[in-house]
């Protein structure tokens, strides 16, 4: 290679490298009057979902705006607009990896697998996989199961999950995928399939909605344990230090509580019903020393 070549190629280096360091580091866009970008969900309820208004709410929501406040007093800007895209159980890791959004307010589970990709913060919820079936189904356990149709959401854990335990314990399940958690339950309303595995509170939040809540009822014990935490990007040191610190104090300060107990305790939107759903005993454990450091 001749010298202008390799000077050609060094000055394409250094800037790549300089497109990435913008493209990767959140504060220093948004001190340079950028917009952060909060990744939503359409009915992960009560943690992200649309209101009767279209407008993105719910716990995961709450938190992300408290985050993104100190966010921007640590940029030193008055003022920081603040963007919303909506994101699937499918294509919310890639929003995050391909610099789409900043952080994603939802109902994703922090493992091994994920954070291959993209960062977790301190979790926000630690739930489990359990059974939605319709009121009068005699399923009441995985065994019930065996030879019945099977329903879950495209790109989740569950969904995985059951295909491993289909394959461990001989059930002969037909395994269906569904585009959202919405239309699960529609394949369960209409006799589609026979149970819609995912986690409780998202299942509990999708029956409270539900104009007919009386119609299902969630079956079984837990099939996975799970931490749901807020995504960042990957590599993004100075963002991930900010937000995990902010969450830490939400926790040990206890501010964080009448933020859940808004969610999970009193009436929410759409249907003004409440989830009932205290703080687990697995949370509150969890919380007593809370981390990003999460053994799954």
């Amino acid at each position: 290679m001749t010298r202008s070549g390799v000077a050609a190629a060094l000055f394409a280096a250094l800037g790549m490298a300089s497109m990435a360091a913008q493209a990767g580091g959140v504060l220093d866009r948004i001190k340079s009057g950028g917009h952060l970008v909060l990744a939503h969900r359409d009915a992960s309820i009560p943690f992200s979902y649309l209101d009767a208004e279209g407008k993105p709410v719910g716990y995961a929501l709450d938190l992300c705006l408290r985050l993104a406040e100190v966010i921007r007093k640590k940029a030193g800007v008055r003022d920081m607009p603040i963007d919303y895209v909506k994101v699937t159980a499918a294509d919310r890791i890639d929003t995050i990896v391909q610099g789409k959004a900043d952080m994603e307010c939802g109902s994703t589970t922090n493992n091994a697998e994920r954070r291959e990709k993209v960062a977790f913060t301190v979790p926000h919820f630690i739930v489990g996989a359990r059974i939605l079936v319709r009121s009068g189904s005699a399923v009441a356990r995985l065994e019930d199961l065996s030879g019945k149709i099977v329903v879950s959401t495209k790109g989740t854990t569950p969904l995985k999950v059951m295909d491993q335990l289909n394959r461990q314990h001989l059930l002969n399940l037909k395994i269906t995928e569904a585009a959202d958690h919405q239309q699960a339950l529609q394949m369960v309303a209409q006799g589609k399939a026979d149970a819609f595995v995912m986690d409780d509170v998202l299942l509990f939040g999708l029956i409270a909605s539900s104009p007919t809540p009386a119609d299902y009822k969630v079956v079984g014990r837990y099939m996975t344990t799970e931490p749901l935490a807020i995504m960042l990007p990957k590599g993004d040191v100075a963002l991930k230090q900010l937000v995990d610190e902010e969450m830490k104090r939400l926790i040990t300060s206890r501010d964080i509580y009448p933020i859940y107990e808004r969610w999970f305790m009193r009436p929410i939107p759409p249907a003004n019903v409440a989830l009932n759903l205290p703080v687990s005993y697995l949370l509150k454990d969890f919380w007593k020393y809370p981390t990003d450091q999460v053994p799954f």
